[in-house]
This record gives structure tokens, C-alpha cells and sequence, in this order.
């Protein structure tokens, strides 16, 4: 399993715009990593945010369906929230 970040208001899934202007959701392998990507964008006065166990592939198949790219970020790999 991996984890998410989705709006607490919303529900909806959280997703950044990649360098071609395509929404991407990331999936992070470790809790603690999403935990981290979620406080750094706390402190850019994100939306609050909670994290959400998922299944991959469900994942992958609603991103496809829906025109959002994801990424999958591994243990060890830095993801930083970009600047607003």
C-alpha cells in the first residue's frame, strides 16, 4: 500500500501541476515522506490536508481516467512542494 494526500474540506485528491501544466498526484511509498510533503505545504498555507492509505492501481486507473499524471515517490526521494 501507499499513501495520498486529500483535502480534508474537500475529500478531493491533492495534485500539483507538472512542468507541462498536467495535474500529477503523488504516491508515497513511505508515511513518513507523505507526512513531510504534507507539513511543507502546511507552512505554505495549503489547505489542511490528510493523508489516505490507497491502492496503486486504483490510483493509477482514476489519474488515467481523469487526465492526471502521478508519480510514484520512493523511500529516500525528496519532493518539495513548489513555491505559490
Amino acid at each position: 500500500m501507499m499513501f495520498i494526500l486529500t483535502e480534508k474540506r474537500s475529500g478531493g485528491v491533492y495534485a500539483v501541476k507538472n512542468k507541462q501544466d498536467i495535474k500529477t498526484v503523488h504516491m508515497f511509498e513511505q508515511i513518513s515522506d507523505a507526512e513531510r510533503y504534507r507539513d511543507l505545504l502546511i507552512a505554505e498555507d495549503s489547505p489542511a490536508l490528510e493523508l489516505l492509505e490507497i491502492d496503486v492501481d486504483s490510483v493509477a486507473i482514476n489519474c488515467d481516467k481523469f487526465g492526471y499524471a502521478y508519480s510514484i515517490v520512493q523511500k529516500g526521494d525528496l519532493v518539495i512542494p513548489p513555491k505559490k
